[in-house]
């Protein structure tokens, strides 16, 4: 079969010798076809190849053909697209590539010669296996000339905050940066994966106070995220009530003010102010009890520990790492079942004071800093001029004691990665709601004189998963999810008590499918979209879910164990014998995965891969009573299991990509 390939693609002509840009067949076996019919077209239309090369694109559906050409795109001037397309299509030579094309209005629509695509996207699949559609040209610092090393690229993703359970709101980030870690490895760039912990602040403060006062240290050893938890929500809500308290206090004492200056009045005047005096007397002892609660209550407390954590205080510090330590811990289990491993795992508490001193004066140097009560901020309402300004609004980078804030504590950390990786680009995969602090972020680099280095930093942002809060305790912990989604996948599994025999460990098989279940129903919509979180939307067995995508490699592979023909008697199969529509489409399909991966680079979706995974599926699963394996006379059966490994294969690939694990029973 390989052979057969190697031929077709020797007639070829890729163009007399044009560079085509972006065009690796190696790797793509679609941009066989790509330079082939701008070359041909060239010929008959008098335009520059490479003008026609970026016009050749691939069809949104299989019924329109499998390329299409815009005449418009030629920019030919003084004559009718549509009479220019019926006169190319009558001349366009004879292929062994592709059909005559079909002028459909303006629009030239070419189908591909079947032979020709199944010996060679099947060769390709196989010989490739695992990285096909994986294309490493991308990666490369010069196309050219490889010896120039690799792009380096961070992700940041995840990060979530230390001493509070992993919950489905951090669900996103995860899925999404650790998708997008594939899929730049995929292209070839050297990827560097961070969980930038959120490990510092004055609510650390507040749950060392919690701990200080309720903590069990049994309780802490058993389960230390869930018992940190247990403290956090209840001294919140004592913070809550606290200044709901100092709020009603102010309300009551709010009349004082104009007590106290008709008191001054009426003593300037030589008058008796003792009425007013008295009825001073009270809202003054309201005003004290609201002073004191801002001066020694749970806010002002938190505040001074994570000043003296600030100032290096052992006793502070100590009870912190403890925290950050055994939540780190709890964290790499729950990653471990997502199949997420990090390189680095950094945190606001690690960025040096150096680095903030030094972009504090390139801030203060710059001028784009003010002082404001005693507190260091920048106004970019001031320094940029109409919307843009507006909406960056105002950030505050140094609170008045002198401890310092995320955007200085970001600040630092970008120019500690550019001095340690010295990266080409740099993500943020964060949610929606942080947009603001990262577009600061951004610009007062730029401000600051690094034009360059904050345009290689980008925000991949996301929805929020809906119907949760932290502080008040409403959440829904992550392993909770995971652990109830595959209970219910094991009890689905058991109904089926003879295949259920036959897998080795079914309480793992019931984990993947669960985190599959998860999984994909995340990446189903758009990354901006916000979801509702929904136990019975996530374990639903309706339409295209994770159990369905797993259901299909699974069944997959028990035809090939059923078959028993050995990998080298079907990759060397005649595939001339493959000769209808079902068979045609799937390898159509299968050519596609490539360009699928190649655009997913662009637009950072999840959901264009998956959504390519349901299509071949959906093929696949309308292909079975048509080509049958078992019963079928036995080179039919080598070649339709060829094509069904190749399936298999891609579909593989493509759901590791999206980092699940397929499961082969």
């Amino acid at each position: 079969m390989a052979s057969q390939a190697h031929v077709g693609m020797e007639q070829l002509d890729l163009g007399q010798g044009i560079q085509f840009p972006n065009s690796h067949p190696q790797y793509n076996p679609l941009d066989h076809y790509r330079p082939h019919i701008a070359s041909l077209l060239a010929k008959i239309t008098g335009v520059d190849p490479l003008i026609v090369y970026p016009a050749v694109s691939l069809t949104q559906t299989l019924d329109k053909g499998d390329m299409v050409v815009a005449v418009q795109a030629l920019r030919i001037k003084g004559q009718q697209p549509q009479a220019l397309a019926e006169k190319w299509a009558s001349e366009f030579p004879q292929s062994d590539l592709v059909e005559k094309p079909i002028a459909d209005g303006t629009f030239l629509q070419f189908r591909f010669k079947p032979q020709a695509l199944l010996n060679s996207v099947l060769a390709q699949i196989f010989k490739t296996k695992k990285t096909f559609g994986q294309n490493p040209v991308f990666g490369f610092k010069d196309p050219k000339d490889p010896s120039k090393g690799r792009k380096r690229i961070i992700i940041e993703f995840s990060s979530p905050n230390i001493a509070k359970p992993f919950h489905a709101g951090h669900l996103r980030s995860t899925i999404i940066g650790g998708f997008l870690s594939h899929l730049y490895e995929a292209a070839g760039y050297e990827v560097i994966r961070v969980n930038y912990l959120g490990d510092w602040g004055k609510q650390f403060g507040l749950l060392a106070l919690s701990y200080t006062r309720d903590g069990d240290e049994q309780a802490l050893q058993q389960n230390p995220i869930g018992h940190l938890f247990d403290l956090y929500v209840k001294i919140n809500a004592e913070l809550t009530r606290e200044k709901n308290e100092i709020k009603a206090l102010d309300e009551e004492a709010a009349p004082l003010a104009d007590l106290q200056k008709q008191i001054k009045a009426a003593e300037d005047a030589g008058q008796d102010a003792t009425q007013l005096k008295s009825k001073a007397l009270p809202l003054e002892e309201v005003a004290r009890k609201s002073q004191d609660l801002k001066d020694n209550g749970l806010d002002e407390q938190a505040r001074r520990y994570f000043k003296q954590m600030c100032d290096g205080d052992e006793h502070a510090l100590s009870l912190w790492r403890r925290f950050r330590d055994l939540s780190i811990v709890r964290y790499k289990q729950t990653y471990a079942r997502l199949n997420i491993k990090y390189d680095h795992y950094l945190g606001e508490s690690l960025v040096k004071q150096e680095s903030m001193d030094l972009v504090e004066k390139e801030m203060d140097d710059s001028g784009i800093t003010e002082l404001s009560q005693g507190a260091k901020l920048i106004n970019f309402e001031k320094l940029l001029p109409g919307k843009p300004g507006k909406q960056l609004g105002k950030a505050l980078v140094k609170k008045k004691d002198g401890t310092s804030l995320y955007l200085t504590r970001d600040l630092g950390a970008i120019r500690e990665r550019e001095d340690l990786w010295h990266f080409d680009q740099m993500i943020y995969v964060v949610a929606s709601d942080q947009s603001v602090h990262l577009n600061q972020l951004f610009k007062t680099t730029e401000l600051c004189g690094h034009k360059d280095l904050a345009a290689r930093c980008s925000h991949i942002t996301f929805g929020l998963v809906l119907g949760m809060s932290t502080r008040r305790g409403t959440v829904k912990f992550l392993d909770d999810i995971l652990r109830d989604v595959a209970e219910h996948m094991h009890e689905v599994m058991r109904k089926n008590q003879a295949k259920y025999e036959q897998i080795e460990d079914p309480v793992a098989v019931a984990d993947i499918l669960g985190i599959s279940s998860v999984m994909v129903q995340d990446m189903s919509g758009k990354r901006i979209n916000n979801y509702h979180f929904s136990m019975d939307a996530m374990t639903s067995f309706e339409g295209d879910t994770g159990p369905y995508l797993q259901y299909a490699h699974a069944r997959l592979c028990s035809i090939f164990r059923k078959a028993g023909i050995p990998d080298t008697e079907i990759e060397s199969a005649d595939l001339s014998l493959l000769t209808e529509p079902h068979a045609i489409n799937i390898v159509r399909l299968l050519a596609r995965y490539p360009d699928t991966v190649t655009m997913t680079l662009r637009t950072h979706e999840p959901t264009t891969i998956l959504t390519y995974l349901f299509r071949l599926t959906h093929a696949l699963s309308s292909s079975y009573d048509v080509l049958k394996v078992l019963g079928s006379e036995p080179k039919l059966m080598r070649a339709r299991l060829a094509l069904y490994e190749a399936v298999r294969i891609v579909l593989g690939n493509g759901m590791r990509l999206l980092g699940l694990t397929p499961v082969e029973r």
